[in-house]
C-alpha cells in the first residue's frame, strides 16, 4: 500500500525557511516596538496642545493662572517611566509639573486617564490600575528605560498656552502671567530603550510643533 508523506528533505526545506523568516521577523519586531513608543509619546504631546488650544485656562481674577496651561510631563513608577497629560487646574504650586487624577485628561481610545503616580504603586493610593491607560506606562509596555532633555525644555515636561506656544517649565509655579518659562529654543526628549536604538522628539519653538527626529514629515 502506497503512503503519502513528506520526505526528509522537504521537511528540512521548510525548517530552513522558517528560520530565515523568523530572523528577518525578530529585528522588525523590535523596530515596531521602538516605533510604537514614538508613536504613542508624540501623539500625547500633540494632545496636549490641543487641549490647550480648545481649553482657554487663563483666569483674569487669579495671578497664579499660567500654572494652569495643559502639559505633559514624566515620571517613573514602580521603576519603570511613565508619562500623564492635564492641567493643574486648582493651580496648587505644583513644582514639578504633577496633577491629580482628576485633573488629567482621558485617553480617546478607552476613556481612561492619561495618568499615573511617581512612587512604588502606578496607581496611586486611591484609584485602581482599571482606571488607568495602559497606553502612559511606556517603560512597561515598550521598554523605555530613561528620558533625557536639553534644550529649551530643562525638566521633563512640557506646556502650552492658549495659542498652542510652548513652555519648558516655571509656569508651573509660576506667581504672575510674565510668559516665564516661554520657549525661545527646541526642545529634544531623548527616549533609551532596553532593546534596540534610542529615538528622540523635538518641539519647536513659537508653534509647538512636535516630530520624531528623523521623521519630521509624518
Amino acid at each position: 500500500m502506497r503512503r503519502n508523506a513528506f520526505t526528509m528533505i522537504e521537511l528540512v526545506l521548510v525548517i530552513v525557511v522558517l528560520g530565515i523568516l523568523a530572523a528577518l521577523a525578530i529585528p522588525r519586531l523590535d523596530r515596531d516596538l521602538r516605533q510604537e513608543a514614538a508613536d504613542t509619546t508624540l501623539a500625547n504631546i500633540r494632545y496636549a496642545q490641543h487641549f490647550a488650544l480648545q481649553d482657554d485656562k487663563q483666569k483674569f481674577d487669579n495671578p497664579k493662572w499660567q500654572q494652569r496651561f495643559w502639559h505633559l510631563y514624566f515620571g517613573t513608577c514602580e521603576d519603570k517611566l511613565f508619562f500623564a497629560v492635564g492641567s493643574d487646574n486648582d493651580m496648587n504650586s505644583s513644582t514639578n509639573g504633577r496633577v491629580a487624577f482628576d485633573e488629567s485628561a482621558l485617553d480617546p481610545s478607552n476613556g481612561k486617564h492619561l495618568w499615573a503616580v511617581d512612587g512604588t504603586s502606578c496607581s496611586g493610593a486611591y484609584h485602581t490600575a482599571s482606571e488607568i491607560s495602559p497606553s502612559v506606562l511606556i517603560g512597561k509596555k515598550y521598554g523605555v528605560k530613561t528620558i533625557s532633555h536639553n534644550g529649551g525644555c530643562t525638566n521633563n515636561y512640557i506646556g502650552f498656552d492658549h495659542l498652542g506656544r510652548p513652555y519648558g517649565d516655571k509656569f508651573t509655579n509660576s506667581k504672575k502671567p510674565d510668559n516665564d518659562g516661554y520657549m525661545t529654543s527646541p526642545c529634544i526628549f531623548t527616549f533609551t530603550l532596553k532593546k534596540g536604538d534610542p529615538f528622540s522628539i523635538r518641539i519647536e519653538p513659537e508653534t509647538g510643533y512636535a516630530y520624531v527626529v528623523g521623521q519630521e514629515k509624518i
